[in-house]
C-alpha cells in the first residue's frame, strides 16, 4: 500500500510515521526505513520570509503524487511508501513534506525516498506563496536539491 496525505495543519512527521508504520506494517517485514523531511526555512533567494502559503489543485495533485509513488513501485521493490504534504499557511519551522519507504534492504529505500522527493518538487502542482519583510512574491522555481 501507498500513502498520500494532504495536510492543512500542522503536523508531527515523526508521529505520522508510527502511526502509518504501525498500521500498514508487519513487525519483521522490513530491514530499511528511510526518511525525508522538509522544514519550512526563514529565508529563500537571499531574502527573509516570515510565513509562506503553499496552494494546490485539489484532486490533481493527489493523483499527481500517487502517480509518482507508482513510477517509484515500478522501479524499486519496496512494500510501502507514504507522503504527507502540508497545503496552505505554513510558518518557519514547520515540517513541509514527509517522505518514507519502506524495503528489504537500503539501497532500495535510499534510492526510492531520494528520487521520490525530486519528482514531487519537479512534478508535483503546488504554487509558493512567500510573506516577507518586501511584502508578498510568488516563488518562480525550486531550490535546487
Amino acid at each position: 500500500m501507498v500513502q498520500v496525505i494532504l495536510a492543512s495543519q500542522p503536523f508531527d512527521p515523526w508521529k505520522s510515521l508510527q502511526t502509518f508504520q504501525n498500521a500498514m506494517l508487519t513487525v519483521g517485514s522490513y530491514g530499511a526505513t528511510a526518511v525525508f523531511v522538509g522544514t519550512m526555512r526563514d529565508f529563500n533567494e537571499g531574502e527573509r520570509v516570515e510565513s509562506l502559503f503553499l496552494d494546490h489543485y485539489p484532486g490533481m495533485t493527489e493523483r499527481e503524487l500517487e502517480r509518482i509513488l507508482r513510477e517509484a513501485r515500478s522501479q524499486w521493490e519496496f512494500l510501502d511508501a507514504l507522503i504527507e504534504h502540508r497545503v496552505g499557511e505554513i510558518e518557519p519551522g514547520e515540517p513541509i513534506v514527509l517522505v518514507a519507504v519502506w524495503c528489504a534492504h537500503r539501497g532500495a529505500a535510499f534510492d526510492a525516498c531520494r528520487w521520490i522527493m525530486e519528482a514531487l518538487k519537479s512534478r508535483a502542482p503546488f504554487w509558493k506563496k512567500e510573506t516577507g519583510p518586501a511584502g508578498v512574491r510568488w516563488v518562480e522555481r525550486n531550490t535546487a536539491g
